[in-house]
């Protein structure tokens, strides 16, 4: 089953307006589309804390990791970016089919891919180190090799030898975008904070009044949260074994000594979003990516509201692979007659 997030009615306006983009200063866009005057000032609740509420998106071109062509090169020119961006959108107003075999998404319209490079130009939203590639231990990237070489190849036995997204389960943590589905919304009372996603309709409820944090393993951690000046930071452990973190990637080594560290800063108009992610058993060193938040799309328009991604848990699609995988096994004991 090919994953992607979902195309909402924001995404068809996204596609119909490309060409414009290819053509218009984003900036000008922006102000353009909203009618809303550049904001001064960092909007705060009723008691005084910095307000995160809203539906965000950070979807960016902007790779995780610093791509080989890009070694030792931390910031892209004004004109290299330029000429990305014009070919992304060149590229998304393609109508692609899939390849042979491959039920995909039909075409293009039905994804909804980032036409933007972060405003700073950074070549990886990955800051700290400084090469811009995550720290892998040696186990981390044999099981990162590994899971790679069996996702798309089985075995699948069971529904357990999919992963957790396959399943409609979650893709787990952070925050992270791709493909589709790319909103988060955040609610915000004195003591708490809900973060919503939709892809999988996952809700994180982070406390702020002290608690301890939670013993029991949880599929998105135990989350706690508290304010350090005008930046939350929620601070989570506890990710179960069976879950995935960080954009469905492929770890799966010890959860246990997993710690997450995120932190959101609000500006006058977005979200500074970074996270540090520590795993000895996984990475040699904490590692940081950072990246904005912003209530607006890339074509200007300020976000909607959610809409309902239609994955459920189970996926009948699942049965079809255990039944495909059978009947491949069927025909090579055949064969072999």
């Amino acid at each position: 089953m090919q994953r992607h997030r979902f195309a909402s009615l924001e995404t068809l306006t996204v596609v119909t307006a490309l060409a414009a983009i290819a053509v218009t200063p984003l900036a000008a866009q922006t102000r353009s589309a909203t009618k809303a005057p550049i904001a001064t000032t960092i909007p705060r609740t009723a008691w005084g804390a910095p307000d995160l509420t809203g539906i965000w998106t950070g979807n960016t071109m902007t790779p995780l990791e610093r791509r080989a062509e890009h070694a030792g090169k931390q910031f892209l020119t004004k004109d290299e970016i330029a000429a990305i961006e014009k070919e992304q959108a060149v590229t998304a107003l393609e109508d692609t089919a899939p390849a042979a075999g491959d039920p995909g998404t039909y075409n293009n319209i039905w994804t909804d891919p980032a036409y933007r490079w972060v405003p700073d130009r950074r070549t990886s939203l990955i800051v700290d180190p400084a090469d811009g590639r995550i720290p892998y231990t040696q186990k981390g990237r044999d099981i990162q090799a590994y899971v790679r070489a069996q996702r798309g190849n089985g075995p699948y036995n069971t529904a357990a030898d999919m992963d957790t997204g396959e399943r409609c389960l979650t893709d787990g943590l952070p925050i992270y975008f791709s493909g589709y589905n790319n909103n988060y919304q955040i609610f915000q009372t004195k003591d708490h904070v809900a973060i919503l996603h939709e892809y999988f309709h996952e809700t994180r409820i982070v406390p702020l009044d002290g608690r301890p944090g939670g013993t029991t393993p949880q599929w998105l951690g135990n989350s706690r949260g508290h304010w350090e000046g005008d930046t939350l930071v929620v601070e989570t452990d506890g990710i179960a074994e069976k879950g995935q973190y960080i954009w469905a990637a492929a770890w799966r080594g010890s959860r246990a000594t997993a710690r997450l560290v995120e932190r959101f800063t609000r500006t006058a108009d977005s979200i500074e979003y970074s996270f540090t992610l520590e795993d000895p058993t996984m990475f040699t060193r904490p590692w940081t990516a950072k990246w904005p938040l912003s209530r607006q799309s890339e074509i200007g328009v300020t976000q909607g509201p959610l809409y309902e991604y239609a994955c459920h848990e189970g996926n009948h699609a699942m049965r079809g692979v255990l039944a495909g995988a059978r009947l491949q096994e069927k025909e090579a004991a055949a064969a072999k007659r």
